[in-house]
């Protein structure tokens, strides 16, 4: 807080005054384009927390079963990386 005739030194304006140049306006990124990224990130987040987690979870069903289980997840995850 500057007092009496102390100029404020951290309001960010009155700079561009000193070397003669309009304030330029800062960057805005575009929503659309945040938000799909967030989904997008959200979506590899969770591929991954289900690589760790189904195949923990197979260890409880009958042997049989979670072979079967494991190899269904395993052709599954397979499936959009040889896209």
């Amino acid at each position: 807080m500057a007092g009496g005739n102390e100029p404020e030194l951290f309001d960010g304006e009155g700079q561009a005054e000193l070397f003669g140049a309009e304030a330029t306006p800062g960057y805005r990124a575009d929503p659309d384009k945040v938000r799909t990224r967030l989904h997008r990130i959200l979506a590899q987040a969770r591929a991954a927390l289900q690589r760790t987690i189904f195949p923990q979870m197979t260890l409880f069903p009958p042997r049989e079963e979670d072979v079967q289980l494991r190899f269904a997840f395993d052709a599954e995850i397979a499936r959009p990386e040889a896209a």
